[in-house]
């Protein structure tokens, strides 16, 4: 069956209650990066957000696209957050990779296998969000965060959606966390299974979180339109500084091993 023609068997009309149907996942990734390579992040996969305005969350951060924020070597991708001084001003400089135009993706299972930074004041994310904002601005047409971190908060482990109807701002949120304790000295796996019913997230298969389509419409579930992928390592923030951040934690590392997404398969 023709993509657009599966994707509109599988979509389900607003104002009707989810429907109960066994999803399946391909055993194939139809999108995938190894990161067997040396040097920068595939620029065939990967492009950057840029720049220093806080990105909604008064971090202390500025992205660059240089090689001292992201690259990849023996196997993993490294994002690191690195602390200068300049002109008797601390700044901190780090990257935010993004599969906008290059991986987008409806339905499916992602799945990243990464190890977590510490120190507090890192603020590290591996996630999703719309390619268009087909809704409206955020929260309208939604967000995904299938692995979020705090440094302040060692170990706890996040996964959220956002919505215009369920998002932290109006006290509403949907997520759940779960203790990795080695998160930081050993590789994990972080997932979504994405589908027209429900979103799932699971750390090493163990399930964490869900996340049902009420049947409400778009302000409830957003997610029936293309999103991309996200890995960042913020500095600071409403959330990420909430403790102050530490500058000695600087150098800080988020360490990616792969990332993988299988394709939804009709029930």
């Amino acid at each position: 069956m023709a993509l657009v023609a599966m994707q509109a068997a599988m979509a389900q009309a607003p104002g009707t209650a989810a429907p109960a149907r066994e999803w399946r996942f391909g055993d194939t990734p139809v999108w995938q990066d190894e990161f067997d390579y040396q040097g920068a992040p595939d620029p065939a996969r990967w492009g950057y957000d840029l720049g220093g305005t806080g990105w909604g969350n008064h971090e202390l951060q500025h992205y660059t696209d240089q090689l001292g924020n992201a690259f990849v070597e023996a196997g993993v991708l490294a994002i690191v957050a690195r602390r200068f001084k300049r002109a008797g001003q601390t700044t901190y400089t780090s990257a935010r990779l993004v599969s906008r135009g290059k991986g987008d993706f409806l339905y499916g299972r992602i799945e990243f296998r990464a190890r977590l930074p510490v120190g507090r004041g890192t603020w590290g994310a591996l996630w999703m969000l719309p390619t268009e904002q087909h809704y409206g601005r955020w929260p309208r047409s939604g967000e995904i965060d299938i692995m979020e971190h705090v440094g302040y908060d060692p170990g706890q482990v996040h996964v959220t959606v956002h919505t215009q109807a369920y998002n932290h701002t109006i006290r509403t949120q949907r997520g759940k966390q779960a203790r990795v304790d080695d998160h930081a000295t050993k590789f994990h796996r972080y997932r979504v299974d994405w589908t027209p019913d429900w979103i799932r997230g699971y750390i090493d298969d163990a399930p964490v979180f869900e996340f049902a389509n009420e049947g409400t419409g778009p302000d409830a579930w957003p997610f029936d339109r293309p999103f991309h992928l996200l890995m960042n390592l913020a500095v600071g923030g409403d959330w990420g500084g909430a403790q102050g951040v530490d500058p000695d934690a600087f150098p800080a590392w988020m360490e990616v091993d792969y990332v993988r997404v299988y394709p939804l398969l009709q029930p």
